[in-house]
């Protein structure tokens, strides 16, 4: 706890401070304040008991206790299959007589009449069922299989002459309603066992099908009817009273006819149907008010089911699972008295989720007691949310029988929700800090050199390749206006084979030279040079006058302002600070509507992030406009030339150091924006793969053990900042695996199913949650308006296929390659046909994610519409990223004719 809060937040002063001018490496030791402020314990503590207090509140708003009528627990009879979690007979694995004894000792307290659905299955089942004491309905399984149904019929003549326990016969389970035989063929083996048999026969089906073809009363003994009003969707409110109208329907049909209840119940789990809810307390409510009505009505009934069956998830769907007394584990899933629970577990669940954020909760409380009270309420919050959150998945296996490929999904699966919560609470965190006004306490301003101090030697260092020579002259002409002293401009032109591009710079060069120029002003052309710009930027640091003492790196597109190193100077009077930086900004932009949507796209980082990162020391380096001190520059050997973001690696190596890193958002120069969407595309992709290697070659100062100086947030800042960029990793990964699993749904549904909604509902929230909370900071930090935000965030979601390409790059590709971003006179925007072609990978998921929504959509509605609907909705978030791409495709790029003009 006490290394934590030191780690979370250093002590805030002016930068340049007497506290902060420490030599390299000095760690100070201090009490901390935790420790000595009983205040700020009390008052965490009070934070963190009150969001646990609205935790419970919340779990017992969705589990309300039910009334229900108080009933014996005696039944009249249970419809009884014998099979254990792992047993099934369509793939002939059944439970052994030792499992079937087990379960008829369990029963025999709840009912001593059992209903059975094959007789050659579990063929000593009527043995075991009489030394209990049953009385059974045996049954017969009648279906297609010819060769099949004589076994069946031989098994139950068999047994009904050496079991007296079979007091009666059901040959054919809904035979009809599944249309596994004609009405003449079932008449037939019905007519044959009751010529054969002494007791009565039967067969069950669906109230419906009795009233449809009432013929086949003529070849039964007893109507055996079916009435679950789960299946014709209605309310469990009017469910009772429905199935009682039907069964006096029938009644009503079949005057003096014994008429026998075969299956009545409701299912505690599984996919909605259309107003039925299969939920554990609407299970309850149904079997307690039967029970009560049963008992009055003197009924004649068989309650569906004694024990879950698993195997059903095949033929029935998940729903077809649940349908038990017990559940697979043979454990009660309700009590026949007192209040009914939706979930019975609920307040275990409630308590421990409770615990678990607050235990997550109050380091964070303690380490941010400046934050304002509504920033630490709503993270505070948040995190409880997700505590609650993966409580419920870890409780999936016991709500759910999951199928050997419903587990390798849920493995599969759980890493990435860990991830989506993880980079929810970051965004979330960066949300509460910068939203409330006064929760910042770090953050600098412009700092000028002091009138009195010497302006030390600059370098000034400038990489191009394959640039617009006007543009690359515009620069070195805003750089040759510096209000400096003594600068000298080294220009490195790189691997730029085209000599109209490079020759004019080199000829502006000499002629700046020739009319006397008062700073010192080099160019260089490498035809063939390795390390990309970080080459590039280290054969300039090598040419550097010795006797400078500030490095300046500025982008080949950028006008910087007069005053840019003057405003900034002060800063390195402090011994501790490394690099100095303003942020990027951009111009002519705003007579194109893509530019001005990357514009602003560019502008939240600067406003949003970088203010966020300051606040602990811990702000990224970024390529251009930034100087860095010289001495700090050559201690660490330069820019590292395997990485393709050499801005951000220098950055973290200088941090490692023991160096600070100051982001003063002023801007004073700026840059263009790519020539159109797939330039930025390009640049993105570049970013989030220089990422990905940043985190894999540092992964041990970021992640494990080291003896550099990172602290635990700037370790936090340099990984969290980039986990929403892994998510849109998991963003593609996801699409491919939900495009393939619909096929399944729609090819192979007896094996994949809808993913049920503890699956679903987490990836709706983390895409809605991430679209709400940039458009309101946006609002708040950044000075432009909600159609500018609206476009930003347009431009923002539309590369999100672009930076998953980069992440994947980055941590699984050792190959890498530092693309130019087109900008600037010469580089004009794409054709818009041409321009489709960086969105093709965009164009064909959405394709298939569309395809597979329709095809969801053509599906019978009657078959779990809410899980379908809900699956629909998912792939409907995961393709909107794709169709921003093809939209921000189809927008003209700028064309930069004002490249030239003033920042």
């Amino acid at each position: 706890m006490v290394e934590l809060t030191r780690s979370l937040r250093r002590t805030s002063g002016s930068v340049g401070s007497e506290a902060n001018a420490l030599p390299q490496g000095v760690i100070v030791t201090q009490k901390n304040p935790v420790q000595r402020n009983p205040w700020r314990w009390a008052g965490a503590l009070l934070i963190a008991l009150v969001i646990g207090l609205i935790n419970l509140l919340v779990w017992r708003a969705f589990n309300p206790p039910l009334a229900a009528p108080d009933v014996p627990a005696r039944i009249g009879g249970l419809a009884y299959n014998g099979f254990q979690r792992w047993d099934s007979p369509l793939t002939a694995r059944f439970p052994d007589d030792a499992a079937l004894k087990a379960d008829l000792a369990q029963l025999a307290p709840l009912s001593q009449r059992l209903r059975t659905y094959s007789a050659s299955e579990l063929p000593n089942l009527p043995g075991l069922a009489a030394a209990q004491g049953f009385k059974l309905t045996a049954g017969v399984w009648l279906d297609k299989r010819l060769a099949n149904n004589e076994l069946e019929l031989a098994a139950i003549i068999t047994a009904s002459r050496q079991h007296p326990v079979i007091e009666r016969v059901i040959a054919g389970n809904e035979t009809l309603l599944r249309d596994e035989m004609s009405l003449a063929e079932l008449s037939a083996y019905l007519d044959r066992l009751r010529a054969t048999l002494k007791v009565p026969v039967s067969t069950a089906e669906p109230w419906h099908v009795w009233l449809k073809h009432p013929e086949l009363a003529d070849h039964v003994d007893f109507i055996t009817v079916h009435l679950l009003p789960y299946w014709e969707g209605l309310p469990v409110e009017q469910a009772l009273d429905y199935a009682l109208a039907r069964y006096a329907e029938v009644r009503e049909r079949f005057p003096g006819r014994k008429v026998v209840i075969g299956e009545i119940g409701w299912p505690s789990n599984g996919d909605r149907r259309a107003a039925s809810e299969a939920t554990p307390d609407n299970q309850a409510l149904f079997v307690r008010q039967f029970l009560a009505r049963a008992s009055r009505l003197d009924l004649d009934y068989y309650l569906m089911e004694a024990v879950d069956q698993p195997w059903k998830h095949a033929t029935e769907q998940a729903v077809g699972a649940h349908w038990g007394l017990l559940d697979a584990d043979r454990q009660a899933k309700f009590a026949f008295t007192g209040p009914v629970q939706a979930d019975p577990y609920w307040q275990g669940k409630a308590v421990l989720s409770s615990l678990l954020g607050g235990l997550a909760l109050l380091p964070f409380l303690l380490a941010f007691a400046p934050m304002r009270l509504a920033g630490r309420l709503m993270f505070g919050l948040s995190l409880q949310a997700v505590a609650s959150f993966f409580v419920l998945l870890a409780a999936l296996p016991l709500a759910h029988y999951l199928r050997p490929l419903d587990m390798v999904f849920l493995i599969l699966l759980v890493p990435a929700l860990i991830m989506m919560g993880m980079i929810l609470l970051v965004q979330i965190f960066e949300f509460a800090e910068l939203y409330w006004p006064g929760s910042l306490q770090n953050q600098v301003t412009l700092q000028p050199l002091a009138s009195d101090a010497p302006a030390p030697l600059v370098s000034i260092h400038l990489a191009c390749c394959n640039e617009p020579p006007d543009m690359v002259i515009a620069t070195i002409d805003s750089l040759l206006a510096l209000d400096w002293p003594a600068f000298e401009i080294v220009i490195v032109d790189n691997n730029t084979s085209d000599t109209a591009l490079w020759q004019p710079v080199e000829a502006h060069v000499a002629a700046c030279l020739v009319a006397g120029v008062k700073a010192g002003l080099r160019f260089f052309h490498l035809p063939q040079w390795p390390g990309y710009k970080a080459g590039a930027l280290n054969f300039a640091l090598e040419q550097t006058d010795p006797r400078a003492a500030w490095i300046a790196v500025v982008d080949a597109d950028y006008l910087v302002k007069t005053n840019w190193l003057r405003a900034l100077g002060g800063y390195f009077s402090d011994p501790t600070i490394g690099v100095v930086q303003s942020p990027q900004a951009h111009r002519d932009w705003s007579q194109n509507t893509l530019s001005r949507m990357m514009n602003w796209e560019y502008d939240g980082f600067f406003r949003i992030g970088m203010h966020h990162r300051q606040e602990r020391d811990a702000a990224i380096q970024h390529g251009t406009m930034t100087v860095i001190r010289a001495s700090a520059l050559r201690s660490v050997n330069g820019w590292e030339t395997a990485c393709v973001c050499e801005d951000s690696e220098l950055g973290l190596r200088l941090v490692k150091q023991g160096l600070r890193l100051v982001y003063v958002d002023e801007v004073l120069g700026s840059g263009l924006v790519p020539t159109d969407f797939a330039a930025y595309q390009r640049q993105r992709r570049r970013w989030a793969q220089g990422a990905m290697q940043i985190l894999r070659t540092h992964r041990q100062a970021l992640f494990g053990r080291s003896r550099v100086s990172l602290s635990l947030a700037q370790r936090y800042h340099f990984v969290a900042g980039w986990l929403p960029w892994i998510g849109d990793g998991l963003h593609l990964l996801f699409s491919l695996a939900a495009i393939l699993w619909t096929l399944g749904v729609l090819l192979a549904p007896e094996t994949f199913g809808l993913p049920i909604a503890l699956f679903v509902v987490p990836l709706a929230v983390f895409f809605v949650i991430r679209l709400l909370l940039t458009p309101l900071l946006y609002h708040r930090r950044v000075a432009c308006s909600p159609s500018d935000v609206a476009g930003a965030a347009l431009a923002g979601i539309g590369l999100s296929h672009s930076v998953a390409r980069g992440v994947l790059a980055g941590l699984f590709s050792k190959y890498s390659v530092f693309t130019v971003t087109r900008k600037g006179i010469g580089n004009r925007s794409l054709p818009t046909t041409r321009a489709f072609n960086s969105v093709r990978d965009e164009a064909a998921l959405l394709v298939g994610l569309v395809a597979c929504i329709g095809a969801l959509g053509l599906q019978p509605t009657n078959e779990s519409d809410l899980a379908r609907f809900g699956w629909m909705l998912a792939l409907s978030l995961q393709a909107l990223p794709y169709l921003a791409a093809l939209l921000c495709a189809s927008l003209p790029g700028e064309k930069n004719a004002d490249a030239c003009g003033q920042p």
